[in-house]
């Protein structure tokens, strides 16, 4: 089993509220995220803590099951700055993943940090999932 832990920064040129706004709806990963579907399960707030939901990224068989809970999600309208994490709960990862977003003088500032087990991959391999993941997401940062 693997443990995967990466922090990577992301500068963009949209307001830190948009941003913020775009991160926090779960169903909207399926737009950014290649070969991604979301279940939001029946929660009103699906970003307030305790609200459960699913993400399933692949094709058919071959998709990787991702139930997540949110721990915490909060943003200040004074500060342009929100952070939001959440647990990972299997079946696959399990760990923790969150971002943090803050105002910037040319738009915003995204930090994506991610913790988490991965139990079919060898612990050698970690550092290279790491960077990989780390830039996926760095490249999938073309947000609002």
């Amino acid at each position: 089993m693997a443990t995967i832990s990466f922090t990577t920064t992301v500068d963009l040129s949209a307001p830190a509220a948009d941003v913020w706004t775009e991160l926090i709806d779960w169903k909207g990963h399926e737009a950014w995220i290649p070969a991604t579907r979301v279940d939001l399960g029946d929660h009103d707030d699906p970003a307030a803590p305790g609200a459960e939901f699913t993400a399933w990224t692949g094709f058919g068989k071959l998709a990787l099951e991702d139930r997540m809970r949110v721990v915490s999600c909060s943003w200040s309208d004074d500060t342009e700055a929100g952070s939001c994490t959440v647990e990972k709960l299997g079946p696959v990862l399990r760990g923790s993943a969150g971002f943090e977003v803050e105002a910037t003088d040319g738009g915003s500032q995204v930090t994506w940090i991610e913790d988490v087990e991965l139990p079919y991959v060898p612990q050698f391999l970690a550092p290279i999932v790491a960077k990989l993941s780390a830039r996926l997401i760095g490249q999938r940062a073309h947000l609002t």
